[in-house]
């Protein structure tokens, strides 16, 4: 008997697939509509205020008329945004650095078990997740000229008298101190989740191959582990500078840029000139004026990490 063999076909696929099986057409789909909401919400009122800031335009006088970088000249030779731009400088690294300093010794606090871990690390979200202005009050009141808590304290230890009690938003140097503090309470909590998030990422072997050789605890942590989860804390820098640098709530809330213009910053500046005062053209420059500082502060800081081995 001769057996009969079937020819194999194969099984063509269609000609033309769903367009929605392309993963080139999905990917788009999927991603259009983060990028619709950067053009609508953010693009169009960047675009908005760069055609604001070279023009005569304010709510008394609506004039489109065309004054090039006329404004940017007169608000870098006005003293007000010269002082409130050192603020600004002063206010986003002061707070940067204390919270990370904060946030590195609480991440390592945090590593080490002992009774009511779990409680203590939902707690430190707090300050991350309680609204600012609900916070403010608390710390007007710890910072009240009379009823400060903090004064009532180091009276009550002995450490200060009565009538030495300091008046914290009412000094320039004791109101910019106290905003910088606010901003570290209020970045240390993502401080933490940082650090933690890279300690744990460095494998154990190279720990322990560094506490067989004799390293001690400040050594292994700033000498082994700071070098290898340096690019992760850079980006988290990175994060939190842009996001205070162009920050108003905490100055806002707390001492209204005061005393005598001692703790505004130039978030605050373009919304008192901009929006308080109705002169829109000024308002939108001293903003735009924040965009180069943090385009030039993020390009040193990503190159700095690319020079990093990961």
């Amino acid at each position: 008997m001769v057996d009969i063999v079937e020819p194999i076909v194969a099984r063509r696929s269609p000609r033309y697939r769903f367009w929605l099986d392309r993963s080139g057409v999905l990917g788009a789909v999927f991603v259009a509509p983060a990028i619709l909401y950067v053009l609508l919400l953010v693009g169009g009122p960047f675009l908005l205020a760069v055609y604001y800031s070279i023009s005569a335009y304010t709510i008394y006088d609506p004039s489109w008329q065309f004054v090039g970088l006329a404004n940017f000249r007169q608000i870098v030779q006005n003293p007000a945004f010269l002082e409130a731009l050192e603020n600004t400088f002063l206010f986003t690294f002061a707070s940067q650095l204390l919270g990370l300093i904060l946030g590195k010794f609480g991440a390592l606090l945090l590593l080490r078990p002992f009774p009511g871990r779990k409680l203590v690390r939902a707690l430190i979200i707090l300050p991350w997740a309680v609204p600012i202005a609900l916070a403010s009050v608390a710390w007007q009141w710890m910072f009240d000229s009379l009823y400060s808590v903090i004064n009532w304290t180091l009276i009550a230890l002995g450490i200060i008298d009565r009538a030495q009690a300091p008046n914290w938003l009412g000094n320039p140097h004791l109101a910019m101190l106290c905003v910088i503090v606010v901003n570290a309470w209020r970045f240390f909590p993502f401080a933490i989740v940082i650090f933690l998030a890279g300690i744990t990422s460095v494998p154990q072997d190279v720990i322990d191959a560094a506490t067989v050789d004799g390293a001690g605890f400040w050594r292994r942590n700033y000498q082994i582990i700071m070098p290898m989860i340096l690019p992760i804390v850079a980006i988290g820098l990175i994060f939190g500078i842009v996001f205070t640098f162009t920050d108003l709530s905490v100055v806002y809330l707390l001492t209204n840029g005061g005393p005598v213009g001692a703790t505004s910053v130039l978030g605050f500046q373009g919304f008192q000139v901009g929006i308080v005062s109705g002169d829109v053209s000024h308002g939108a420059a001293i903003s735009l004026f924040m965009l180069p500082v943090l385009f030039i502060v993020v390009v040193a800081m990503l190159r700095f990490i690319r020079r990093r081995d990961i």
